[in-house]
């Protein structure tokens, strides 16, 4: 069935990309249709932020479609039923899917960098991949905007290639983050205050943090940002945005002219099968799943696919590195009494601080830090058997957890992965999802490139932790065991599929995200990413999902969509 309203723009997918292309076109007077496959949520109405874990009945404890935690802000997870996905053989991948508005927004670590301009030409640095059809001064006024509209905490250091934003003053550094501080700068790494999406002065409504420290969980306050609260929301009070929630994508449809016509997809709720008209189309379903849908909507003009003039779709994904070491450091025992008061997450990071010319592989990565008395399992890495004579029963087993509670530093490296050919997805030729709509399959391959590098994080890692006067709880790996590399998509950081670029014989779409082969089709998520880059992607999926919806606004005023 056909809906009988033909929209300006349909968008598919309601977070970080697909939330800012709302905001922007409906501002721009825009008639949106937007339609996510999960359910409503909004943090500032749905959030149980202040819910303490011992009022579940599974005291917070992870369920399959909340790996992070019962409370955790998710809808989706690495395996959703009715939702598979299939990996080639030989190749191992772990695909996560948010199901719910606002989508990944809603429970991300808000670590929020922008792409260098560095990491706009690699190919012209270093040789190795592709550069990207467009620099970082196309995009650094977008970055200055998403500043001022969505909040962001840090500090101006004037590196190069780790940009400078218009910054609300950071949170202080904790305890152990001041002994971070103190060893990176023995060693010679930089530390500098971490850059977050959560506000530390009042911006656009919102207060500021008030120090709960339950970001995973979504702010109720709106202090952190979320796509439903920051975007969604405001594009609906304009009157020019109508939200389908639990509508599941199958495919855009287009016209014997090539055009684009809109969406087929499926009420989740009923089961019916319906049609949604657009003079527009944006996917930002996600990296991936926009891959999925272009790739499923085959037609005789399109057999392989829509936009798949030059074969490269689904082609040349990436996700980031990673790699975590802890460590037991005595002077952080029996510690005084203290709260470590701040947003959720780290107040401090280290931005990739050497020169790749010097080393055994062609990118970095920056470094997380976490621990204290907000550590994994409330501050005892593994268990208190792992700390020196831990353990017991009774008082000394008290003693113990008093001890040593809070004594843990760990540090968590993402790095930059190069693209490779062994890494894309496809149709898996065999296998449909509960809706009928055919899944993916992935292939998946770590180059020496970046196994090399995360064998790097290893050894400064526990470069860190020895300085500290500590003890690492794991052994260093062996490279058998690819020195504890993340698999592929378990940082969730996954880009490319629908890649960017000038040549239509090599890329999916140009340099304003647009489908080479249809010219009213545009990508708004991870997707279009030419590289991975050594920093979280969402603030620079934000500033191309804005450069590209202004770049819409314009084409529709001239009538050229």
């Amino acid at each position: 069935m056909t809906q009988n309203t033909t929209y300006d723009v349909v968008i598919v997918g309601s977070g970080a990309g697909g939330g800012m292309a709302a905001y922007a076109l409906t501002k721009a007077g825009a008639n949106v249709l937007m339609l996510e496959a999960g359910g409503p949520w909004y943090a500032s109405k749905d959030s149980p932020m202040l819910v303490p874990n011992y009022a579940s009945p599974r005291r917070g404890a992870a369920t399959r479609l909340r790996p992070f935690g019962e409370f955790d802000a998710c809808d989706g997870g690495w395996e959703i039923e009715g939702e598979p996905y299939t990996t080639a053989p030989g190749s191992r991948f772990l695909w996560w899917r948010a199901r719910m508005l606002g989508g990944r927004t809603n429970h991300w670590g808000r670590i929020s960098l922008r792409f260098g301009p560095d990491d706009f030409r690699r190919k012209s640095l270093d040789g190795i991949g592709d550069d990207w059809p467009i620099s970082y001064d196309d995009l650094a006024p977008y970055f200055d905007e998403v500043d001022r509209l969505v909040g962001i905490y840090g500090s101006r250091e004037g590196i190069p290639n780790e940009p400078d934003g218009i910054f609300h003053p950071p949170p202080a550094p904790r305890c152990y983050e001041l002994l971070v501080k103190k060893s990176c700068d023995n060693l010679g790494i930089t530390c500098i205050p971490a850059r977050r999406s959560v506000i530390t002065q009042p911006l656009n409504g919102r207060p500021a943090c008030h120090y709960c420290g339950q970001c995973n969980r979504g702010c109720t306050t709106r202090s952190n940002f979320s796509s439903p609260d920051v975007f969604i929301a405001p594009a609906l009070a304009t009157g020019k945005l109508r939200l389908l929630t639990n509508a599941m994508v199958r495919e855009v449809t287009t016209a014997p002219n090539g055009l684009a016509t809109g969406v087929s997809y499926v009420n989740k709720l009923t089961g019916e099968e319906l049609q949604a008209r657009g003079r527009v189309v944006v996917l930002a379903a996600s990296a991936l799943e926009s891959a999925r849908i272009l790739l499923n909507s085959k037609s005789s003009l399109f057999p392989q696919g829509l936009a798949n003039g030059s074969g490269t779709l689904g082609k040349y994904i990436t996700d980031t590195t990673g790699s975590d070491v802890a460590g037991y450091i005595p002077s952080m025992e029996n510690h005084v009494a203290h709260n470590e008061d701040g947003a959720g997450g780290m107040h401090v990071y280290m931005p990739w601080w050497l020169d790749n010319s010097k080393l055994d592989f062609p990118r970095g990565y920056h470094i997380e830090v976490w621990g204290g008395i907000r550590a994994p399992g409330a501050g005892f890495m593994g268990g208190i058997h792992r700390y020196p004579g831990g353990g017991g029963y009774g008082k000394q087993l008290k003693d113990d957890y008093r001890k040593y509670f809070g004594a843990t530093i760990g540090f968590s490296g993402r790095g930059e992965m190069i693209p490779n050919d062994d890494s894309y997805c496809e149709i898996d030729p065999n296998v449909v999802d509960r809706f009928g709509i055919p899944v993916l399959r992935f292939h998946w391959k770590w180059s020496d490139y970046e196994i090399n590098q995360v064998k790097h994080m290893q050894e400064t890692f526990r470069a860190l932790v020895a300085d500290m006067g500590g003890q690492v709880f794991s052994p260093m790996p062996t490279k058998e065991q690819d020195y504890n590399i993340a698999t592929g998509g378990q940082i969730i950081h996954e880009l490319g599929g629908t890649r960017m670029g000038h040549d239509p014989k090599t890329s999916v779409l140009n340099a304003n995200c647009q489908a080479h082969d249809c010219r009213n089709l545009f990508v708004a998520d991870g997707g279009p990413f030419v590289s991975q880059a050594d920093k979280n992607p969402t603030w620079t999926i934000m500033a191309l999902a804005w450069r590209t919806s202004d770049y819409i606004r314009d084409q529709i005023r001239a009538r050229a969509l």
